[in-house]
């Protein structure tokens, strides 16, 4: 039998608070001066910190003395109910009724309405293997859907990677529609090469420029240089040229159910360390590349796995990429990620 811990708010504060602790397994409670509240998970190799009741966001992450989170502007998380205003997290749920930058036409918030959402409950599980946390979250609307949604996060003693899960069940009457991604924002990696057992070709450079960003002639004319290369039967695979991803760079890869079931990307630095992600296309079929660096915000998403491309609902309906829960059906998702 495990050990089982259901939280209370008074467990967090200002001073980090002890959990629970064994030989291998290490979890605090901490609340950050802006008032969000956190755990952070341990096992000899490193941690996983979380924020239980803010979207299940994984605020970062760090193995072997390496942090696998973006650099970014935010020196803690911000009470927000849109992503974009607490963008310093290693990784969020970007979903669920929608997901991606919405198009002008579109009605839901960037990265859907689950990112930052308040969950109802949160716990720890503990066996002799493993600790995970768990939230839980009720999605309810008057004349709209109705679900629960239960993220996970769970690391295994001496490991270096863990498992990010979300479980969605439909509650409403009707069908409801499902876009999910798994949005993790790996660290930039100077002269990164990624590798992947997707053919590069399967991922085409994104055509669409969201209001997000801004284009510049350099940009522009990289873009092209991009596109040429995706003519050749080339794509990029080592980031040496930083001075060219800033507005960011974005890679979209369809159907990838028809490459591989089960799928492995990697970014390896000449360092000597590298970054891996797992996950099944029964799952996911559709996969984004998302690399940016500049002053303010150095990220290297080498692989996004997610149900359709994130370019809005209305984008989703029309490719015909939006997953449909019926009433009382459940589906689950599965990632398994970090350090190599």
């Amino acid at each position: 039998m495990g050990t089982k811990i259901f939280l209370n708010h008074s467990y967090f504060t200002e001073s980090p608070n002890l959990l629970l602790e064994n030989d291998d397994f290490k979890a605090t409670a901490f609340r950050y001066p802006s008032g969000i509240e956190s755990i952070k998970i341990r096992n000899a190799k490193g941690y996983v910190e979380l924020l239980p009741y803010m979207g299940q966001i994984i605020w970062d992450a760090a193995f072997n003395g390496i942090d696998l989170r973006l650099k970014n502007i935010f020196d803690q998380p911000k009470p927000a109910t849109c992503i974009i205003d607490t963008y310093g997290c290693f990784a969020f749920h970007s979903g669920l009724l929608a997901n991606g930058c919405p198009a002008p036409d579109d009605t839901h918030p960037m990265h859907g309405e689950f990112s930052c959402a308040p969950m109802d409950e949160a716990w720890l599980e503990m066996t002799n293997d493993a600790i995970a946390l768990i939230s839980q979250y009720e999605y309810m609307q008057g004349f709209g859907y109705h679900y629960i949604a239960r993220p996970r996060v769970a690391l295994g003693k001496n490991a270096t990677r863990f498992e990010i899960r979300m479980e969605v069940t439909n509650l409403t009457c009707t069908e409801m529609p499902l876009q999910y991604m798994c949005h993790m924002n790996y660290a930039y990696v100077d002269h990164g090469r990624i590798s992947s057992n997707l053919p590069g070709t399967a991922f085409k450079l994104r055509e669409s420029i969201p209001s997000h960003v801004h284009p510049t002639e350099k940009w522009l004319a990289y873009n092209e240089v991009l596109k040429k290369m995706q003519q050749e039967g080339r794509s990029l695979e080592i980031l040496d040229q930083p001075d060219m991803y800033d507005p960011e760079i974005v890679f979209m890869a369809d159907h990838i159910d028809q490459y591989a079931q089960d799928v492995t990307v990697e970014i390896d630095s000449p360092k000597g360390y590298g970054f891996r992600t797992n996950f099944s296309t029964k799952d996911f079929t559709n996969a984004t590349r998302w690399i940016m660096k500049n002053e303010d915000l150095q990220v290297a998403a080498f692989v996004l796995p997610a149900t359709c491309r994130p370019e809005g609902f209305l984008a989703a309906k029309k490719a015909g990429t939006l997953l449909h829960l019926k009433t009382n059906e459940t589906k689950t998702f599965t990632v398994t990620t970090g350090l190599k």
